[in-house]
């Protein structure tokens, strides 16, 4: 294996984009049945390129969480995020479509659930009212902890949802790849990685796991398909090829771990967080980061610190 000493961190950044996004809060009677609504509601939201939104958790909260971070309800709660890309035209109708979708099918159908908004911002989407039609009349406005909201009878009981949900400017696209001899230390570098970031609130890690093997580059040789695997750092690829590599020669894995958040100091953080914590794998050969200089997005994040502007 190789000595950590070996290890090389690429001069180079990850480029994020702007998106909107909308943060709110699910709570439930215990974890199992707040990891059950915060998995549902955050499924198939990997990757903009074909799913509706890119979500995921941000943090727990609340009785056995961040308990400096209380919940309104008093009971374990965990923060999500969900961000669209804001070169969309229609992102604002697709992150209310998203939120409405996953909140009234994955958050009011898990037993014992509630949902807050988190953002206060205006303008805003009057959610709340459009799930609690789900009470076919019988729904009824109320406040309770001291916040307005709405009340939906339902078999087991009562579904508490807030009138508003709040978005506002964030970013998607900060990345970051971990090259390891093989499989096994690529996959527990990116680990580590996703382990630090996940201390660091405001950002949320949206593939499956909070790692993808699959890192892709804007579009592809098939005219219907808007991205694609990118063949210069496929490691099964480097010889057929038949040109510059773009690995080292014993990398024989890559796996990358994607970073969104509420804005690119809060990236920085994390991105600083994970590499600080990876870089004692052995095995590991390499950290890089995947951009198109500058074509996707105008935020950099650079792997290097001091390469960092202030902000």
């Amino acid at each position: 294996m190789l000595k950590n000493r070996q290890l090389q961190i690429d001069d180079t950044y990850a480029e994020a984009f702007r998106s909107i996004y909308a943060e709110f809060l699910i709570t439930a009677r215990n974890r199992k049945w707040l990891d059950h609504a915060v998995c549902a509601a955050t499924g198939n939201a990997s990757s903009a390129i074909l799913c509706d939104c890119e979500g995921g958790m941000d943090r727990y909260v609340g009785p056995g969480g961040d308990e400096s971070f209380p919940t309104p309800d008093g009971r374990p709660g965990a923060i999500v995020h969900l961000h669209v890309p804001r070169f969309r035209k229609d992102r604002i109708a697709t992150l209310e479509r998203a939120l409405l979708v996953r909140i009234s099918q994955n958050v009011l159908t898990c037993p014992t659930a509630s949902c807050f908004n988190l953002l206060e911002t205006a303008p805003y989407y009057k959610l709340g009212r459009k799930v609690a039609y789900f009470g076919d009349g019988h729904q009824f406005r109320d406040e309770r902890w001291g916040r307005r909201v709405w009340v939906v009878p339902i078999l087991g009981g009562e579904f508490i949802i807030d009138r508003r949900f709040g978005y506002a400017d964030g970013l998607m696209g900060g990345n970051l790849w971990f090259m390891g001899q093989d499989e096994d230390s690529a996959l527990l570098a990116a680990e580590r990685a996703l382990n630090a970031v996940q201390d660091v609130p405001g950002v949320i890690t949206p593939f499956p796991g909070g790692i993808t093997s699959s890192g892709s580059k804007a579009g592809s040789r098939y005219t219907f398909s808007i991205a694609s695997t990118y063949e210069k750092f496929c490691p099964t690829l480097q010889d057929k090829l038949g040109e510059k590599p773009g690995l080292p020669k014993d990398v024989a894995s890559v796996m990358e771990v994607i970073i969104n958040g509420r804005d690119l100091p809060t990236i920085v953080k994390a991105t600083q967080a994970a590499i600080a914590a990876s870089v004692e794998t052995s095995g590991l050969v390499k950290i890089s980061a995947g951009n198109y200089a500058g074509r996707l997005g105008k935020n950099f994040i650079y792997l290097h610190a001091e390469r960092q502007p202030a902000a």
